[in-house]
């Protein structure tokens, strides 16, 4: 049954400084960080955030008696329904704190679990979010894990039935678990089916990474022509979208768009959509899109290539890293940046929204394309008709003559194209 009025539920964002975690990030970027992922899951009204510094996390409540007393005088005082911990809150402590406040607690992880509820598109997507929820709630039998019968998107941690709510089952968790697999197995293998049929005709693929809300899939869509959602959000894309691109030389390429990385990013969710991520693997060319107007931008960097390296994306893979919303810098700051990004090779500057730098992040695909490419001489049988369009498809013929054994090509490609064209 629907709330009779539009208003969400009201949430307080906390941000805990702790001392003794040798966080190198400031402390006001991530709650910022932090209200941007609360701003991202619809039903919210956001009253207020805050960072609160501890020496040192209390073992039961994260928070000391005096800290726990007047956050809990705001809570009744501004009739805050939700706390949103910036940071992993054990089950003992969320409990406890639950108890003391009497609302609702989400941490960092069940908060982006949320949002990946609420954005995932696919059915690949939705199972992935489930086996994560329901993994991470396995120790969190305080919890109600309402989402298994949801009429609509969310997990069931911000409404629902709640407290109320018998304690979750492990071992009915375990079976849900068991299908949840199963159902993801039989999807895992639908999509080799259709990777086998890209590989028939195949394009090489060009894959958009980066840290979240730095301009993907605004890029993706002007490149393209695409529709996918573009929002000044984090998290706007969850699902990979792929699309054909045409490049300079006129040979084609497929560009997939993915889910943006994120800061702390919980390990139940590197996991969970290490299938979703997959096409970065398959990648020919890694293109890693920056906002460079971020205060913490290489810190954002830094994050995006450790994930690259938990997902197994080989250092040596070539890449392009495009310097992104330029256009928000004032003259005086955007003329260094362009003068660095033209010293550094497969760096380019770029403004989504404008369309400034894109032709030059095109260009700089096709470079990479063509790193450590080499010519080779193939001689075709007249029958050998498909495999011949396949390398004008590809852009790699240079010239032809034809002989009484059939047509010779002579070709200037990459060893993944000799690959490619070894196995039609």
């Amino acid at each position: 049954m629907e709330p009779e009025d539009d208003r969400g539920t009201r949430a307080l964002v906390i941000h805990p400084d702790i001392a003794t975690s040798g966080a190198a990030r400031d402390a006001n970027y991530a709650l910022e960080e932090a209200v941007s992922l609360a701003a991202a899951l619809p039903g919210l009204e956001l009253v207020g955030a805050d960072v609160v510094r501890l020496a040192k996390p209390h073992p039961g409540t994260l928070f000391g008696k005096g800290k726990i007393a007047e956050l809990g005088a705001r809570i009744k005082a501004d009739e805050i329904e939700l706390i949103l911990i910036d940071g992993p809150v054990s089950p003992v402590q969320q409990r406890n704190l639950e108890r003391e406040w009497k609302v609702k607690l989400l941490d960092r992880t069940g908060l982006i679990l949320e949002i990946f509820s609420d954005r995932a598109a696919t059915r690949e997507g939705v199972l992935q979010v489930e086996m994560a929820a329901l993994s991470y709630q396995r120790t969190r039998l305080v919890r109600a894990w309402t989402h298994l019968e949801r009429q609509r998107g969310g997990l069931g941690f911000v409404g629902g039935p709640g407290e109320t709510q018998i304690e979750a089952d492990r071992r009915a968790i375990d079976e849900q678990l068991t299908r949840l697999k199963r159902q993801l197995d039989k999807v895992v293998k639908t999509r080799a089916l259709h990777r086998a049929a890209r590989a028939k005709v195949p394009y090489p693929i060009v894959a958009l990474v980066g840290y979240t809300n730095a301009g993907k899939s605004t890029i993706f869509n002007r490149l393209t022509g695409a529709e996918v959602l573009a929002k000044d959000m984090l998290f706007a894309t969850l699902d990979p979208t792929m699309r054909a691109l045409k490049l300079p030389s006129g040979r084609e390429v497929i560009l997939s768009d993915t889910v943006g990385f994120i800061s702390s990013l919980p390990t139940e969710l590197v996991a969970a959509f290490r299938a979703t991520l997959e096409e970065v693997l398959a990648a020919d060319v890694v293109v890693h899109v920056r906002d460079i107007t971020h205060p913490e931008t290489e810190e954002q960097k830094a994050d995006v290539l450790g994930i690259l390296e938990e997902l197994g994306v080989d250092a040596d893979r070539a890449s392009i890293e495009v310097w992104n919303k330029i256009d928000i810098l004032p003259a005086a700051e955007r003329a260094p940046l362009e003068t660095a990004a033209d010293r550094l090779d497969g760096t380019v500057v770029s403004s989504a929204m404008s369309d400034a730098g894109l032709q030059a992040v095109v260009e700089a695909i096709e470079a990479a394309l063509d790193q450590g490419r080499r010519k080779d001489t193939i001689v075709l049988g007249h029958d050998e008709g498909r495999k011949r369009a396949w390398l004008y498809e590809q852009g790699v013929v240079t010239g032809e003559t034809e002989t009484d054994a059939g047509t010779k090509v002579d070709v200037t490609w990459s060893e993944t194209q000799a690959v490619r064209f070894s196995r039609m």
